[in-house]
């Protein structure tokens, strides 16, 4: 499985930015997808989680109703909106699969920069 992330950047509080995830190596559409993220000098903590079908989603306590993940199946593709954008996020964003036996996949993360 390979998972490469995109779409981020230095923002001004208020911001918005849309990262993309474009998955590869694995039946996309069979597996629920998710969004981490890790700040400087903090563990990963998870943002955004979206069922195979694109029918439930979850999202952390510190980013609901400013981020929205979305996917789509036909292009393989996972989503993250973010908007009203804060410094407190600002970290390295992650997309993450879960494959049967339980092994997780990474992608190399694109830096999200929230700062005036």
């Amino acid at each position: 499985a390979q998972l490469v992330e995109s779409g981020g950047g230095l923002v001004q509080p208020g911001g918005s930015l849309r990262l993309s995830c474009a998955a590869s190596g694995f039946t996309f559409s069979r597996y629920g997808m998710s969004w981490y993220r890790q700040a400087p000098g903090k563990e990963r903590e998870s943002v955004a989680t979206i069922s195979s079908a694109g029918v439930s989603t979850n999202y952390a306590d510190s980013v609901k109703g400013r981020f929205t993940i979305s996917r789509v199946n036909a292009k393989n593709t996972v989503y993250l909106q973010m908007n009203t954008l804060k410094p407190e996020d600002t970290a390295v964003y992650y997309c993450n699969v879960r494959l049967a036996g339980g092994r997780d996949y990474w992608g190399q993360g694109t830096q999200v920069t929230v700062s005036s």
